[in-house]
């Protein structure tokens, strides 16, 4: 045979088989995967692998992604290309884990298709690219019963949550019921209220309709969500309660909240001594008296085995953020603004044991309290912290309520003393629970009574309406443990906290919503849920970063609280000299003023080049900190080939001469 001929088929051959190799390597390495992330991104989570073991009929899942229409888009549609791969490889994921429950589809809707009409009747968003093309980019999960459950927009705030929102939707497509959610607040969280031609009418009248708070429009995407009136006399056809600012509440209420939980009703309660997400009564205070913004259920929460006491706050140095009270004003650490950190969460409980950071703004304190005289009824009590300070942390109070209504920083960081314990400002508490009225409320009650000897008209007897009062009595003790969550600030939910404003909407700040949904999931019994959306805040803490930014704010603060007495020495200086100056002495007093001047511009001057230097060698660190992690991912891979082509040397070397010693001794 030739030998052209013969090299030919060789290399057909060769890449006969190189492809078939190819082929064999890519069905084959389906099933064997590798998530290389520190986090574990595309490894399913113990909750969502649960999920799908429990499923019991298949699911069909169809992924909506306009790949055609994004490549025609600017550059925010194009983002999603990126994103769309990530969810196409969770959810293949899912399949793989599924073992044939479900069903995935990739669709791309063409316009004037089938597919497109599909995607709009199941309520997807539709974004116009062109005149012709529409970006859509959901999730349509459907059952064999006809149930479907959609995500209209996989939008970019909901990231860290993505699997949590799949596994969401496949966990309530094949549960029939949905939680019912009461919330009983003297906040407007809920919104307005009102819809349709009501809302209509109010803005046309120039009155504005408030949203419902963002945390409250997450609750409602999972669950029923319904308003409790904070006049309430008993609440009923609710699963889990959340109280949220529980200010000046009725006996009557204070007495259905109690029966609630004895009764078996879990509950989620969020008190402030201080809530900045209530407005201040202007009116009291042009009367000039003390506004209070304050909330407590102290008389429902001794019973259960704390309290919190009035205008007492939590405080720690070490998680102090900064932040500026007023518009123009610099940053300030605030002792009252707490970041809490992975080391302020308990690791033992599911609600708390994966977050990463909770901001809270002038949280309480929550302390534990002997509730009866016997010892067997304070065991029954099981009390467990979900969020504290650090061991640094300490209470501090407040003398008045006007002292916050414009909180000065410094001060309130100068009068802090650190303590020795950490400061409790969430708690868990399960148990046998007593009545906070064993004896019941009296309660007024309207009774409509004939009288017979009253004037009378031409219709007949008069009516008159009395009121009387009824004792009304209920349970004094749980036949059953309680479960009840208790939170010592409410702002921590608030939008003004928790939630920042996008040109895409609301995007979350840490995991202030994350850790009021794992604690209602938790209360619902819901563990396997909490154990996907605890992984939701993917961010890494820059550590050592961190530590040089404080070292160097350390090293400045001295310098600049330095400079600001000497210029507030100057100030009261040159004020001195303008009101003991006697007339005709103006040309003397201008001469001193103008020295003065230029004597601080050279101090302002000298002072300045200083902090200049000390920020220019602070960003010199994390530069070189950051140079030297670059150089090390560059050098890594060619030195892992390095010391693997050397290694191979050495053993060929190795063996080489073992092979040419022997051949000598034969």
């Amino acid at each position: 045979m030739n030998r052209i001929i013969r090299v030919i088929i060789g290399v057909i051959l060769v890449l006969v088989i190189m492809f078939s190799a190819i082929s064999i390597c890519q069905n084959i390495g389906k099933s064997i995967k590798v998530d290389v992330t520190e986090q574990g991104l595309y490894t399913l989570s113990d909750g969502t692998r649960a999920i799908l073991s429990k499923l019991n009929q298949p699911v069909r899942v169809k992924l909506y992604y306009a790949k055609t229409a994004a490549l025609k888009g600017s550059d925010q549609i194009q983002y999603f290309n990126n994103y769309y791969q990530f969810v196409k490889s969770l959810l293949e994921e899912y399949v793989s884990a599924s073992k044939g429950m479900v069903d995935l589809q990739i669709i791309d809707p063409r316009p004037f298709s089938d597919e497109e009409v599909q995607a709009l009747r199941y309520g997807l968003q539709r974004f116009p690219i062109t005149d012709e093309e529409s970006f859509f980019f959901g999730l349509v999960v459907q059952t064999q019963f006809g149930v479907e459950k959609t995500i209209p927009l996989f939008s970019p705030e909901r990231q860290n949550f993505i699997e949590y929102d799949i596994s969401y939707l496949i966990d309530t497509a094949i549960t029939r019921q949905k939680t019912k959610l009461g919330v009983l607040s003297s906040l407007p969280v809920m919104g307005s209220n009102v819809s349709g031609y009501m809302a209509q009418m109010m803005r046309m009248q120039g009155q504005k309709t408030e949203p419902a708070w963002t945390v409250i429009e997450h609750l409602r995407k999972q669950y029923e969500v319904n308003s409790i009136a904070a006049d309430v006399s008993e609440i009923k056809d609710v699963d889990i309660l959340l109280v949220i600012h529980p200010k000046d509440l009725p006996e009557k209420t204070l007495f259905a909240i109690d029966q609630f939980v004895l009764k078996g009703g879990r509950t989620v309660i969020c008190v402030d001594p201080h809530c900045f997400a209530e407005q201040p009564d202007q009116m009291a205070l042009q009367r000039g008296v003390p506004p209070s913004q304050s909330s407590d259920l102290n008389l429902l929460l001794r019973n259960w085995g704390v309290e919190m006491p009035k205008r007492t706050f939590a405080g720690d140095r070490n998680l102090a953020l900064k932040a500026s009270i007023m518009a123009n004003q610099r940053p300030e650490n605030i002792i009252g603004f707490l970041g809490l950190t992975s080391q302020c969460f308990n690791p033992d409980s599911v609600i708390t044991a994966d977050l990463n950071q909770v901001r809270m703004l002038f949280p309480g304190v929550l302390n534990e309290v002997d509730n009866s005289g016997e010892k067997e009824d304070i065991v029954k009590i099981d009390r467990r912290p979900l969020l504290a300070t650090t061991d640094k942390g300490n209470s501090w109070t407040t003398s008045s309520p006007y002292e916050l209504m414009m909180p000065n920083p410094s001060q309130l960081m100068n009068k802090f003393v650190e303590g020795t314990k950490p400061v409790i400002m969430g708690y868990l508490l399960t148990g046998k629970f007593k009545s906070s009225f064993p004896e019941g409320i009296e309660i007024e009650e309207e009774i409509e009574t004939n009288e017979q000897e009253a004037e009378t008209g031409p219709e007949g007897p008069g009516k008159e309406n009395k009121t009387t009062k009824k004792r009304v009595t209920g349970e004094t003790e749980a036949a059953e443990d309680c479960t009840v969550a208790v939170f010592s600030d409410v702002d921590f939910i608030s939008d003004m906290v928790a939630y920042q404003r996008t040109f895409i909407g609301s995007m979350a700040i840490g995991d202030n919503g994350t850790l009021l949904l794992n604690t209602i999931d938790e209360l619902r019994g819901s563990s396997d849920l909490i154990s996907i959306r605890s992984r939701g805040n993917m961010r890494r803490p820059f550590v050592v970063v961190d530590r040089i930014e404080k070292q160097a704010e350390r090293e400045t603060a001295n310098e600049e609280a330095r400079i600001n007495a000497e210029i507030l020495g100057f100030q009261n200086e040159l004020n001195a000299i303008v009101s003991s100056a006697e007339e005709g002495d103006e040309e003397i007093i201008g001469s001193s003023i103008l020295q003065k001047k230029k004597d601080l511009e050279i101090k302002l001057h000298d002072a300045q080049r200083k902090l200049r230097n000390v920020k220019m060698k602070r960003r010199e660190r994390i530069e070189s900190l950051g140079n030297k992690l670059r150089n090390f991912n560059m050098l890594m891979a060619p030195a892992i080939i390095l010391i693997i082509a050397i290694v191979l040397g050495v053993r060929r070397s190795l063996r080489k001469r073992h092979y040419i010693s022997h051949a000598s001794d034969a």
